[in-house]
């Protein structure tokens, strides 16, 4: 099954911490800073398996991951009143 992960850039700090726990190292640090000058994670070429590690491990709380090809699952986090990352929605 295919993922597909959306990064909020202009809010990632850079910690890599999503690179690390990727299975299939999609995910890269970016050569390019964003505007508060941290160099953010992006999407690397290789095919997401649409696992969420990263979107879990994530301490900004600023990764969506979804699975498409059957649309049975669809995780999106964001930070919480107390700014810890929670789940907020999943479908299956």
């Amino acid at each position: 099954m295919a993922g597909k992960i959306i990064i909020d850039a202009e809010r990632c700090k850079g910690c890599g911490l999503c690179v690390a726990v990727c299975p299939k190292n999609s995910i890269i640090i970016s050569k390019t800073s964003n505007k508060n000058g941290y160099f953010p994670a992006e999407k690397n070429d290789n095919e997401c398996t649409g696992c969420a590690m990263c979107a879990i491990v994530c301490p900004e709380a600023i990764i969506e991951v979804l699975q498409d090809d059957s649309g049975k699952v669809e995780i999106t986090i964001e930070p919480g009143q107390d700014r810890n990352p929670k789940q907020i929605e999943e479908k299956t």
